[in-house]
């Protein structure tokens, strides 16, 4: 009897840590005076794109990462992201959460971020957490090294992130179709608990959360096969 393989999809803002990693990632490479200064002609697109996702979302962000980002070193950004990364993590990684990955870590299973975080933190945070890969978005970087703040792609969330997943496990090459477990904590995670086989809502707001028609992540089942 063929066993299938199990892949298990972690969001990382919100599923893994405490909120979200992206404007203090800017601020440390950057400052905070860089931040504000492109972010305040984009207040009305952030808040909008915050409020209804989709591609006000997207557009918002890749448009605040050309304002902080563009010209910056790669290389250099790269470097420091590390830094930043493995100490948000430290201090504001869900002990719940990350007990979960642990355990699937344990059983033997391919573990992946699937992220709407920058690329270039997300390769450390895999590396961090001993896991098989991480999927993010990716950032463009021209002939001469530096980062240009648009997206190489598009921004990882929503129907990319489940887009992402499925050719991750594609390139994989299992003999037989995985069973998935995937967790996430907002709207952009929908289409990515919606592909899995065992969703679970990580969020915080139970009942009022747009994952609430998944099964929560609990102290019951995060050292368990939980379905």
């Amino acid at each position: 009897m063929t066993t299938s393989p199990i892949v298990a999809a972690f969001d990382f803002d919100g599923t893994i840590t405490e909120g979200g990693s992206v404007f203090h990632w800017l601020r440390f490479i950057a400052g905070d005076a860089a931040v504000s200064k492109a972010a305040l002609p984009l207040t009305i697109p952030l808040l909008v794109g915050a409020a209804r996702s989709g591609r006000w979302a997207d557009g918002a962000k890749e448009r605040l990462f050309q304002g902080v980002l563009a010209g910056l070193d790669f290389a250099d950004v790269s470097a420091r992201s590390r830094d930043f990364i493995l100490e948000h993590l430290q201090h504001e990684g869900r002990d719940l959460v990350l007990r979960r990955l642990r355990w699937h870590v344990e059983q033997g299973h391919d573990v992946v971020v699937v992220s709407a975080s920058p690329q270039i933190y997300v390769d450390i945070i895999a590396e961090e957490l001993g896991i098989t890969g991480g999927l993010g978005t990716r950032l463009a970087v021209d002939a001469r090294g530096k980062l240009t703040g648009s997206y190489l792609g598009k921004n990882c969330r929503g129907t990319e992130k489940m887009r992402r997943l499925s050719t991750w496990i594609a390139e994989r090459g299992y003999d037989t179709e995985p069973v998935i477990y995937a967790y996430g904590n907002s709207r952009g995670d929908r289409r990515l608990l919606g592909g899995a086989t065992y969703p679970f809502d990580c969020g915080k707001l139970g009942l009022f959360g747009a994952l609430r028609t998944y099964p929560r992540l609990s102290e019951a089942n995060v050292a368990t096969a939980g379905e």
